[in-house]
């Protein structure tokens, strides 16, 4: 049966495509996890609403619509909160808020949801051109390039700031940069997921791997697997099964984190027991 379905050239596209911006996203991710900013691909995602209701309102590509908007719109907000000193929460308010406002006025103005809006909302990677492969192939490519090269100065920034700053990094400059990386890893989701989705794909995987309390590289790795993984099972799953695909990537990738979870329950209690009885036993 899997090796029917992989026969079709657009399940070929979909699963090459999918692991392209697994990767991508767990990359992001970890990153963004560290840094306590889990929901600023949330409110990426609500901009890159308001601009895919921009492009789609006024006839212009949608995806350039959207990058645009998502990248002016987090360098914006990051400029705003360097300069206020604005919690990273507040922040991710008033991109979601943004966001939502604007689409929600203009599918308003053009007479409601289209067919085009609801893929852009839920995911449509079934349905991936070759012209849209080869853009994720080369935006996947070009942000992990970039993220290999400022791999130290980015993991100095993320666990000391302040200590980075002291040491010469231009932590505002590379901060910029990181945002503009994360912008653009939302916009090559909105394909795979959908923009109400892509938020799930870069935390979860981050955040079940986090759980196995292995250091960075290791950690890094693990996030890697699950997210391609939860990919890989969620798109062969949900055309078996006839579910949208971007629902079930995400599902496989909360089954991943509930599974993690009750494995290290299940540890601690196992743990705990033996401690109990060892105690018993020194008592006697």
């Amino acid at each position: 049966m899997i090796f029917e379905i992989l026969q079709y050239g657009f399940m070929q596209r979909a699963l090459i495509s999918g692991v392209a911006v697994a990767i991508t996203c767990s990359a992001i991710g970890l990153f963004l996890v560290l840094r306590q900013q889990s929901l600023f691909a949330d409110g990426l995602s609500h901009m890159a609403f308001g601009g895919i209701a921009i492009g789609l309102f006024t006839n212009l590509y949608p995806i350039w619509t959207a990058l645009i908007v998502s990248i002016l719109a987090a360098l914006g907000i990051t400029r705003l909160r360097e300069s206020t000193k604005m919690p990273p929460d507040s922040a991710i308010a008033v991109l979601l808020s943004t966001g939502l406002a604007i689409g929600v006025i203009l599918i308003g103005l053009a007479g409601g949801f289209t067919l085009d809006l609801y893929s852009f909302l839920f995911g449509s990677i079934l349905l991936i051109s070759i012209q849209d492969q080869e853009t994720i192939l080369l935006a996947s490519a070009v942000i992990l390039s970039i993220l290999y090269f400022f791999y130290q100065k980015l993991i100095y920034v993320t666990f000391d700031e302040e200590q980075a700053k002291v040491s010469g990094i231009n932590v505002s400059r590379l901060n910029y940069l990181f945002v503009i990386l994360a912008s653009i890893s939302v916009i090559v989701s909105v394909r795979l997921v959908g923009v109400l989705l892509i938020s799930s794909l870069i935390v979860i995987p981050n955040i079940t791997a986090i759980m196995f309390g292995k250091g960075f590289k290791k950690t890094a790795l693990i996030s890697l697997s699950i997210a391609v993984l939860s990919v890989l099972l969620g798109v062969i799953i949900s055309y078996i099964m006839n579910l949208a695909p971007g629902g079930t990537i995400v599902i496989t990738s909360v089954t991943a984190y509930l599974v993690a979870m009750t494995t290290k329950y299940f540890k601690k209690k196992i743990v705990m027991w033996n401690g109990v009885a060892r105690s018993s036993r020194t008592i006697r």
